[in-house]
């Protein structure tokens, strides 16, 4: 695929995924799912981080490496 291609999908997937959770979280009454929603975002968000740190450490000690 095109990277144009590639990115056009990704904001039509980020549009899609949006649109489904404000219609989940919009027809709930008790705010039941709106509290699972929020966990579930809080636990990916925390994961991400954790990702995110190790990534950087190992792009971190390969620079190190380079360098030496």
């Amino acid at each position: 695929m095109k990277k144009e291609t590639k990115i056009i999908a990704g904001i039509l997937a980020g549009v899609a995924l949006g649109t489904a959770i404000a219609v989940i979280l919009s027809s709930d009454k008790d705010g039941e799912m709106k509290g699972k929603v929020t966990d579930w975002f809080c636990d990916l968000l925390d994961s991400s981080k954790d990702k995110l740190a190790d990534v950087s450490d190992k792009v971190k000690d390969t620079i190190a490496k380079v360098r030496a």
